[in-house]
């Protein structure tokens, strides 16, 4: 097969690492084997009131071989890409296997699951930023920030983050193919003081392309401005209300879900939606759509992690689940095919055919809390249980009342997931769940 890969110095390496894994695994005695050779360069800087605090240069490589002896299998990883280096990981994979107890599930993804045509989705856009233009992009946020508001009197930083990464598998089934992506952001995170008490707020930018980034300015007012917002914050006596996740919190309830209807969570029965596919899990006019191939996008990938097609897929339509989520190994153990998800999910689309304003749904909440954070892990997976500290503002007739902290927010997710009252066109496309604003019907907030 045709690499999918924008040429540089590192491919030739990559391509040569994992065809000599792949040929030493067979000489060795394996029945199948795979490997997955990757490289990645990366810049970070933080600027802390105007002075450096970190700068680091990332370079790493690296390779993981897994083989198998029939249904045993076996697994070691190196950082050395040298042909001893690599003959030394089959060895010790191949070692592994032979005194590894059959699986009945194991083996390399289905020959006809496996990425023909592979797309160019334009993933590709490396940052030549020197440390000093890092530096300065950060000090420009912080100082935007620091700007807004007498009552921005410290900050936690400023970062710039620049990474490429670019990532070979190839497979015994004749499989070699790779593609390389980047991902940049520039953060900002202030702290606003009134009196005695304090408050901190963060915003940031994420992309593909440098050129798609929000500019550092916009960033630092933006986190200022949501600092400064916070001041005089509540709490809340104990009451049950409806709640507004605004859309980067709304984006957690998604990955729960994504979380319940893995293969991994269903063949092991510890999934609050344990055997859900078919029923009606939200209300019927929320819907998501996986999208793999959207150019330029955070999610996306041609193929998953075993060299499986990425497709569209509907997961959720008219509110009804479609299927789970899967990789060959658990598609396996439920009796099921892959969808192309070994390593997660690309580009979930969360929506609505009446997706409203941020504004209408403030007016849909009347009184209650619209979170804008979330804190602590407590969601259990297994029952849905759902509790986690939150901060936000009380909402009253609709508009904005005063800020609240310090309260706890409560329910079960199943519960959660089918009294979503609406969804928001305000959209968050920096991540792999692109989702917008969440209204739930009524949850119980713990305060005083």
């Amino acid at each position: 097969m045709q690499q999918a890969l924008k040429p540089h110095a590192s491919t030739a390496t990559l391509a040569d690492a994992v065809r000599f894994a792949l040929e030493e695994a067979s000489r060795q005695g394996a029945s199948q084997a795979e490997a997955d050779a990757s490289v990645g360069q990366g810049l970070g800087v933080t600027v802390r009131l105007g002075e450096v605090e970190t700068i680091e240069y990332q370079r790493d490589r690296g390779m993981a071989v897994t083989v198998y002896f029939g249904q045993r299998k076996g697994s070691a990883s190196t950082a050395d890409l040298s042909r001893e280096a690599v003959r030394a990981s089959v060895e010790k994979a191949c070692a592994i296997a032979r005194f590894t107890a059959a699986d009945p599930y194991a083996g390399l993804v289905e020959p006809e699951a496996l990425a023909r045509d592979i797309p160019d989705l334009d993933l590709d856009h490396p940052w030549e930023l020197p440390a000093e233009a890092a530096i300065d992009i950060a000090q420009r946020c912080e100082r935007a920030g620091m700007g807004v508001d007498a009552r921005i009197t410290n900050s936690e930083g400023a970062s710039v983050s620049t990474q490429r990464h670019t990532g070979l598998y190839g497979n015994s089934l004749g499989f070699l193919a790779g593609f390389s992506g980047t991902s940049h952001s520039v953060s900002c995170s202030l702290i606003a003081q009134q009196g005695s008490q304090m408050q901190r707020d963060y915003w940031f930018t994420a992309a593909r392309d440098p050129l798609e980034l929000d500019a550092p300015e916009a960033v630092g007012i933006a986190a200022g401005r949501r600092a400064c917002a916070r001041l005089g914050a509540r709490k809340l006596t104990t009451r049950r209300a409806p709640v507004l996740f605004a859309p980067e919190m709304a984006r957690g309830l998604v990955q729960h879900f994504i979380g319940a209807i893995r293969g991994s969570s269903q063949y092991r029965k510890a999934s609050f939606l344990l055997d859900a596919a078919g029923e009606q899990v939200f209300p019927a006019f929320v819907r998501m759509s996986e999208r793999p191939h959207i150019p330029k996008a955070l999610g996306s990938a041609p193929f998953d992690a075993e060299g499986a097609a990425t497709r569209d897929r509907e997961l959720i339509e008219q509110g009804v689940l479609q299927g789970y989520v899967l990789g060959s190994y658990s598609a396996r153990r439920l009796g099921l095919k892959t969808t192309g998800n070994a390593g997660g999910i690309h580009n979930l689309l969360v929506g609505s055919a009446a997706a409203r304003s941020r504004e209408a749904l403030l007016r849909e909440l009347g009184a209650g809390l619209w979170v804008t954070e979330l804190m602590g892990q407590g969601v259990n997976g297994v029952t849905g249980d759902y509790s986690r500290g939150a901060s936000g503002f009380w909402v009253e007739d609709g508009a904005i009342a005063y800020p609240v902290h310090e309260v706890t927010i409560a329910g079960n997710l199943r519960q959660m997931y089918q009294n979503i009252v609406a969804l928001g066109d305000d959209v968050d496309v920096r991540g792999t769940i692109r989702c917008g604003s969440l209204l739930i019907g009524e949850m119980t907030i713990a305060g005083d």
